[in-house]
């Protein structure tokens, strides 16, 4: 028989929501090669509210026809606040996709981007859009002490 309960030594998993609000900087032309499918980068500037309060900055570099349904983003940002009463930062790193009316985004906590409370901190951030108000649900955890 198999037991659904993890081992006593694995971490907890946290579970932190709330909302966000950004500002997305103009899309400024990447350098490529002639001929080449164009880039662009566009600046972050976050403010979370909720059970992470803080504010993040970063940039998104992304190619394709999202005017069309087919594009794909990166991007990485730098968070300082609070989660659930803890202090310190991390950084998020971002894949979005999209080809043929489907949409993959994966958001990560970066390994080894925690400081302060918040050192060793890993996870996956997940989010929604609805009537214009973006919301969160970061699923977190911390690195066993030794």
């Amino acid at each position: 028989m198999m037991s659904s309960s993890a081992p006593a030594n694995s971490p907890k998993i946290h579970h932190a929501a709330g909302r966000f609000e950004v500002k997305i900087g103009a899309p400024q032309a990447m350098e490529v090669p002639p001929g080449a499918a164009p880039m662009f980068r566009r600046s972050l500037n976050k403010q979370y509210s909720g059970d992470l309060a803080g504010s993040a900055l970063g940039e998104m570099q992304m190619s394709g026809q999202p005017q069309v349904g087919e594009a794909a983003y990166t991007a990485i940002e730098s968070f300082i606040g609070a989660l659930q009463g803890r202090s310190g930062s991390f950084a998020l790193a971002h894949l979005g996709l999209m080809s043929g009316g489907q949409q993959d985004l994966r958001i990560t906590i970066v390994p080894g981007s925690g400081s302060g409370e918040l050192a060793g901190i890993s996870g996956e951030l997940a989010l929604r859009i609805e009537a214009g108000v973006h919301f969160y649900e970061l699923h977190y955890q911390f690195k066993p002490k030794t």
